[in-house]
């Protein structure tokens, strides 16, 4: 049985439904159709409902999940079918066949081409190239076919106006090595004929409507269907590119397209007359058809309008009438495009047929067929082809009862079950009432047109009344005169298992005997044009060779008809019959009595019933137990008793179903689907519950995989680290092990990359080494020398980056006054210096230089200044440097300096009487004592700090321009300006404060 679905989209399988009736079937068919389930099952047979839309049910993900499984074990499809057919060709080495009915526009052809899209997907899994050659001249013929076999009708855009029969050949692997295409009773008449509505095949549009215009210019035809009384417009390139796929050579390709424009010219051919002779009215059309069938322009126009005629060993041209010319340009017409569509299935078998192939060699080659074959067909009007057409489908659902039939049957004595006889509606006696022989419909027809003299076709209705006047499924209004729905003389009924059906004879007579004017054919024969030519072989004979009487289309067709049956028969059959929900072609719509019709003559039913009679399902024990084997504790997770069947039984009696069931020698049998159902809800939850279990489990496994991984990862990781952190380690004491002895004690050593892990550990290496190459460096200096060196660090500190200059390559002498810059007056300042430090008790001199100074009055002036470690002295130079004022080094709360190359110094005092220099008389010109100064007093307010037990006493350094600063508690700014044609730093006064000018150069 198909997999469980939900009960929301219905039964899946039609033999699960809980009363067999028609009013359920419908109702299920209903319900499954509107929840998009265009497929459902009878037993094995795929029931299908044209969805009018595009349904994303065929690709690549669909095919995988049908693929080597079997039927019941995903939903309805067409693919679970083409699988079954595969399979059963490839494991039995038996040949198959997949047969396709319903009505038109029920979705035959598109069913049909689905099948062979699964097949060639599933083949040739080595993709050798010959087989995949192969497959695609296979489906493209599926498109040269529909462009010339098929056309709109009124209730179908593309209906199949042909039958079609394909045998896919297969070697021993399972890959498809050939095929061959049979082709039954196209529908010729559609050339000459359509009902309103209606169109001619496909082939005449794309080539009117997509042909290129040299190509249509050549052919002497006009971009406009209409012109031609002839109306789908199709691809025309994909036709013609399928073509050369398949081997047709460029000739070939265009004498097909000369035949179809002559077919379009001879549509607009008429004849007139003038007196007793007979006219073609457009002449100038018989040298186009006389140039498109490489033909004589005479020959054309005396086949037109003559008929050979031999009288013993005379032979005279007989002229036609306008209406005799007329019909024999109408039967050219049809011949010709009769013979060019077998032409092409022919063309199409000669190059795909199976070639070179020896069973002993090779193995066994099956076959796997497809049948697309019109469907039951009532029209208003229905003339001979539907007759035909009904006939076969009589035949096929013979055939489709009688196989089901015995196929159970067949299995029920196979497995050793008793069989039940069933009744059913045999209809045997409509084949008979078409095909017996003197009796049948087709007999009396044959006979009609095989009497001498004018036959018509009501001489045809009055012998059926004769003969089949006491048939119980033949009546016409002669033997029925109260039934108005029949016309005298000409409507005939016959009630066929999908209905009553009545038929016009009108045309009948004509259809059978299918009389083609031997001057056509040796027209024909005689064209140039070696394709042509080849298409005619009967045109060779003479007018006065007596030939046999040529079969009857009936005939031919009822041959045919038997000859597929009896191959159908052979063969292991697989059933898709397709519904038509609705005439209006809407996705949505669901006419329950258009729908009910179908069922009705498709027999399905009756397949329901016939499936249902003995056991609505049968299983093998293995598939049975691998299904259901959860719901027993004795055959999960295994059983241990002697046989599958054994377990079954075990299974079933421990539900309660012993009752419901009979066991086969392969299968168990299940009589009803409520047993079925029950097994699948245990089914369900038993699955549920054992999903969870598995749930747990894993994710148990998987979380303790998980674990195992971290904890392998996290150890690997440690033991990484360690040997990285080692590895580092040792190579840091390899480089820097020697470095006490090294000139530069390890400078120039690189350092070596550490893990990420050790990046701050390097950090704080690094500043150890480096306090140790600083200790190494100082450790021999003088106090002296050590005050200067952490100024100097001092300086760097605050004024890196900031100022340009810092002067610390040279050394710092600090007392400038006494050095050797200007010895004249040092002697007088050494005796100023040493008076004040009497008195004011300082230490050390810390700073002294020559400066230009700023006053309050606005007056620029030389004078010094000398920084100990106690005040801050202004003294006058020009008065052996009499101290002009003193500033407790304690009220000095900041240091402003510009960042440029001057030296404008300003001293900020917690009183705003800030004092403004430039330091100037440097020697060497040039030399910049900024960095020296303000490194100085920073150190010595450092050191201050922790001589007084860091009790704050910061000394805040400013580096900016302009320099904000207070004098005698006035705000002003001081700005430095750089100008070209000064020699000397000097102050003046401006708007806002002052402007040290300096040189520029």
């Amino acid at each position: 049985m198909a997999e469980h679905e939900s009960l929301e989209f219905g039964k899946a399988d039609f033999v699960l439904l809980d009363n067999v009736s028609l009013e359920e079937f419908l109702a299920n068919l209903k319900l499954r159709f509107e929840k998009g389930r265009i497929y459902s099952y009878i037993g094995e047979v795929v029931v299908s409902v044209n969805p009018y839309r595009a349904m994303n049910i065929y690709g690549r993900d669909t095919i995988e999940q049908y693929k080597g499984r079997e039927l019941y074990e995903r939903p309805p499809h067409l693919f679970a079918i083409a699988d079954a057919a595969y399979k059963a060709m490839k494991r039995r080495n038996k040949d198959t066949c997949i047969v396709i009915s319903g009505e038109s526009g029920a979705g035959k052809t598109e069913a049909s081409k689905y099948i062979m899209q699964y097949i060639a997907a599933i083949t040739n899994p080595s993709q050798r190239a010959e087989v995949e050659r192969v497959k695609n001249m296979l489906l493209k013929s599926n498109c040269v076919l529909e462009a010339f076999g098929n056309a709109k009708t009124n209730r179908n855009d593309n209906s199949s106006r042909f039958g079609k029969y394909m045998d896919i050949n297969f070697d021993f692997k399972g890959d498809p090595i050939g095929g061959h295409i049979n082709n039954y009773l196209l529908e010729k008449s559609r050339v000459i004929f359509q009902q309103e509505g209606e169109r001619s095949f496909h082939s005449f549009y794309q080539l009117v409507k997509g042909a290129p215009e040299s190509l249509l210019r050549s052919l002497h035809i006009q971009k406009d269907p209409t012109a031609y009384r002839t109306g789908t417009d199709a691809d025309f390139k994909a036709v013609a590119d399928a073509m050369k796929v398949i081997g047709f050579t460029t000739e070939e390709i265009h004498t097909v397209y000369k035949i179809l424009a002559t077919i379009l010219h001879l549509g607009n051919l008429k004849f007139g007359n003038d007196g007793d002779v007979t006219l073609i009215e457009n002449s100038k059309l018989v040298a186009v058809l006389g140039e498109l069938l490489s033909t004589k322009e005479e020959n054309v126009e005396k086949a037109l309008l003559y008929r050979t005629v031999a009288t013993g060993r005379d032979v005279i041209d007989k002229q036609h009438t306008d209406q005799e010319a007329s019909y024999g340009r109408d039967a050219l017409a049809k011949a010709i495009y009769e013979r060019l569509f077998c032409w092409i299935v022919g063309r199409i078998n000669d190059i795909i047929e199976v070639k070179n192939y020896d069973a002993r060699i090779h193995g066994k080659n099956t076959v796997i067929g497809v049948l697309d074959i019109y469907g039951f067909e009532i029209f208003q009007n229905n003339s001979f082809e539907q007759f035909c057409i009904n006939y076969c489908n009589e035949k096929l659902q013979q055939l489709f009862i009688q196989l089901v039939l015995k196929q159970e049957q067949e299995e029920y004595q196979r497995e050793g079950i008793p069989w039940k006889h069933i009744d059913y509606f045999n209809n045997q006696i409509i084949v008979d009432l078409v095909e017996l022989q003197h009796k049948g419909i087709f007999s009396v027809l044959d006979e009609a047109c095989m009497n001498v003299g004018k036959v018509t076709d009501e001489m045809f209705l009055q012998a059926l009344n004769s003969k089949l006047a006491k048939h119980a499924h033949y009546t016409s209004r002669k033997l029925s005169p109260t039934d108005k729905s029949l016309e005298f003389d000409r409507d005939f009924r016959i009630r066929h298992y999908a209905g009553d059906v009545v038929y016009s004879v009108l045309g009948f007579i004509d259809k059978n005997k299918d009389t083609l004017f031997q001057d056509f054919k040796r027209l024909l024969y005689n064209s140039s044009n070696p394709v042509l030519k080849a298409m005619w072989p009967e045109g060779k004979l003479s007018i006065t060779e007596v030939t046999k009487r040529p079969l009857t289309a009936a005939t031919l067709f009822k041959n045919s008809m038997i000859s597929l049956v009896e191959n159908l028969a052979s063969k292991e059959p697989y059933y898709v019959r397709c519904i038509k929900p609705n005439d209006v072609k809407s996705p949505l719509l669901f006419e329950y009595e258009r729908c009910k019709h179908q069922v009705e003559y498709l027999g399905l039913l009756e397949n329901v019933r016939v499936r249902r009679a003995g056991f609505a399902n049968r299983q093998t024990y293995p598939r049975f137990l691998q299904r259901y084997k959860m719901i027993s504790e004795f055959t999960w997770p295994n059983h241990d008793l002697p046989s599958d069947r054994e377990a079954v039984k075990r299974l079933l009696q421990g539900c309660g179903f012993e009752h419901d069931v009979a066991y086969g020698k392969t299968k168990v049998f299940i009589r009803t689907p409520r047993t079925i159902f029950s097994l699948e809800e245990q089914r369900a939850e038993m699955v549920q519950r054992i999903v969870l279990f598995l749930q747990k489990v894993w994710r148990g496994t998987i979380a303790r995989m998980r674990y195992r991984r971290m904890r392998a990862a996290l150890i690997i990781l440690r033991a990484y680290r360690r040997y990285k952190v080692k590895s580092y380690i040792r190579e840091v004491n390899r480089r820097f092990k020697s470095v006490r002895s090294m000139k530069d004690h390890g400078k120039h050593v690189k350092w070596p990359t550490p893990p990420k892990v050790l990046r701050r550990f390097e950090e704080a290496l690094r500043n150890i080494y480096n306090r140790w190459w600083a200790w190494t460096l100082i450790k021999g200096l003088s106090p002296e020398e050590m005050l200067q060196v952490r100024a100097k660090v001092a300086t760097l500190e605050c004024l890196k980056g900031q100022r340009a200059d810092l002067g610390l390559q040279r050394a710092w002498e600090g007392n400038y006054l006494v050095s050797s810059e200007n010895p004249e007056t040092a002697s007088s300042f050494t005796l100023v210096s040493s008076e004040l430090q009497r008195k004011d008790k300082f230490m050390r001199v810390l700073f002294s230089c020559n400066v230009r100074k700023i006053n309050r009055f606005n007056k620029a002036e030389n004078r010094a200044v000398l920084i100990t470690d106690r005040h801050l002295y202004k003294m006058d130079p020009l008065k052996q440097y009499k101290p002009m004022k003193s500033i407790p080094l304690y009220n000095v709360t900041g240091v402003s300096v510009s960042p440029g190359k001057d030296q404008l110094v300003v001293f900020h005092t917690k009183d705003n009487r800030d004092l403004i220099v430039c330091l100037q008389g440097m020697v060497p010109a040039g030399e910049s004592r900024i960095g020296e100064l303000v490194g100085t007093l920073l150190s010595h307010f450092k050191r201050a700090v922790k001589k007084q037990n860091n009790i704050t006493r910061k000394l805040q350094v400013n580096i900016v321009s302009p320099i904000q600063c207070s004098m005698n508690g006035r705000k002003c700014t001081v700005v430095v300006e750089t100008r070209i044609n000064q020699s000397q730093p000097e102050f003046t006064k401006s708007r806002s404060g002052y402007i040290l000018a300096v040189p520029g150069n």
